[in-house]
């Protein structure tokens, strides 16, 4: 399942992934709370948390990820992927020099510091 929790003011979303992300959990949550927010403050910056309670992606899931970003190119200020994961850290960094937008990857105990560098004036400073 996918938490999705939108800032009224703020113009983030925050995605928290629990257990096995499915494709459905992309389509009934997280696309229309991410347009919702879109809809409300124009462009917005993401939060992608995979916490310990992230048990991994089905193929429908992993092929809604994608198509959900390949379709919000301009609406995404900026991303911030919160994981222990290395494999995945691995693979943002690695896909996000393709991305138009700045991506950065935190572990799990830095939550706060993504939510401070999402939020900053300048992403390429903190």
């Amino acid at each position: 399942m996918i938490l999705v929790e939108t800032g009224e003011t703020s113009g983030v979303v925050v995605a928290k992934a629990v257990g096995t992300l499915s494709a459905s959990d992309y389509s009934d949550a997280l696309v229309p709370g991410l347009e919702a927010a879109i809809a409300a403050h124009g462009p917005v910056a993401m939060l992608y948390w995979f916490g310990p309670e992230f048990d991994g992606f089905t193929a429908g899931a992993m092929w809604a990820d994608m198509r959900l970003g390949l379709d919000h190119l301009k609406d995404i200020t900026r991303i911030a992927v919160v994981t222990d994961d290395h494999v995945m850290a691995a693979m943002v960094q690695g896909t996000a020099i393709f991305l138009p937008m700045p991506v950065r990857v935190f572990g799990n105990d830095a939550l706060g510091a993504a939510n401070k560098w999402l939020l900053a004036d300048d992403p390429a400073k903190g």
